[in-house]
């Protein structure tokens, strides 16, 4: 029947990755609605994100939780593993700093593991993620290891 049509916005499979390989996300800007909706979801009831009043805060404008950074740094690299993705294995996450609402964020990724299962079948890969403003600091650093499909 031929080659079959490639679906746009696939991932990565585990063939596609070596370490080294590098790649950054598209931005996205936090809006205050985001930090209101993820404090209701989540009952994140700290003072300091759920209390619009700065005037004892250290942090310039309204932070943002470093739990609603990291996730939205998990959307902006959905695109890297819809279909692809299996599973989410582990990280350690590292905050490096304040976001604030109206901060605009991206992901930089590199590869930094591969390795197949012990089936064979799929194989382990871990990122070395940077979550960086419009200002080019990094604002919070993690390493994921996803189980990603084979060809």
């Amino acid at each position: 029947m031929g080659n079959p049509i490639p679906i746009v916005g696939r991932g990565y499979c585990y063939e596609d990755l070596k370490p080294g390989f590098r790649f950054r996300t598209h931005r996205r800007t936090i809006a205050e609605s985001d930090v209101a909706n993820f404090i209701n979801l989540t009952w994140l009831t700290e003072e300091l994100f759920a209390v619009a009043d700065d005037s004892q805060r250290a942090i310039k404008g309204r932070p943002v939780p470093g739990a609603l950074v990291y996730s939205f740094a998990e959307g902006l690299l959905l695109p890297t593993m819809q279909d692809t993705g299996l599973a989410f294995l582990n990280a350690n996450l590292d905050v490096k700093g304040p976001t604030a609402v109206g901060d605009t964020i991206h992901v930089e990724a590199e590869v930094t593991e591969c390795r197949l299962t012990s089936k064979g079948d799929r194989g382990l890969v871990r990122f070395a993620n940077k979550v960086v403003n419009q200002d080019g600091a990094t604002v919070l650093e993690y390493n994921p290891l996803r189980m990603l499909k084979r060809r």
